[in-house]
């Protein structure tokens, strides 16, 4: 199989730093809020330069609940997108589990949507994520995936195939694989 290979990272919790309240993760509100993990930057080169497609997948379900808008969650895409600009394209759904989409995690639709749109060769490819949904989401299209366990107090992915605390970590085995894939 064919194809460029690339890296899937979710957003809050991944590059940037969760809301955890009595220990479960939230995205942040606002631009205040909002706090860009410091490896991120040096991560993400070191990935673009190795010649890894990055692309955020985000799940922004807030926005179907009514508790933020559209016009919210892009404007902490756009900072986002500013201070990481390897980022190649940023895809959210702004549903929430009673819609049924295809596109929130762990259904694999965002991922697919990438693949479609850039020639991925998912196999190839890596999802970076904190949550389980981000995990599955990955091995639904047969993506490696490298799961950053803060100790959410939710369920927790069962299978993956590394896990660290680091977003550096991450990386750091995306990169030793490089060679093999």
């Amino acid at each position: 199989m064919t194809g460029k290979i690339a890296v899937f990272l979710d957003r809050d919790g991944v590059l940037n730093e969760a809301i955890v309240r009595e220990g479960r993760p939230y995205p942040p509100k606002n631009i205040e809020e909002f706090i860009i993990r410091q490896d991120a930057y040096v991560v993400l080169e070191q990935l673009k330069q190795a010649g890894y497609y990055l692309f955020v997948v985000t799940n922004q379900p807030d926005v179907a609940r009514g508790s933020t808008t559209r016009e919210q969650v892009m404007q902490l895409n756009t900072t986002l997108a500013s201070a990481l600009p390897m980022i190649d394209k940023i895809y959210n759904c702004f549903h929430d589990d009673m819609d049924r989409c295809d596109c929130r995690k762990p259904a694999p639709g965002l991922l697919l949507q990438a693949q479609r749109e850039y020639d991925l060769n998912l196999p190839k490819s890596f999802m970076i994520g904190d949550r389980w949904r981000d995990i599955e989401a990955g091995r639904a299209v047969g993506c490696k995936t490298v799961w950053l366990n803060f100790d959410y107090q939710e369920a927790q992915p069962k299978v993956f195939d590394y896990v660290t605390v680091s977003l550096k970590e991450a990386g750091e085995f995306i990169l030793r694989r490089t060679h093999e894939v």
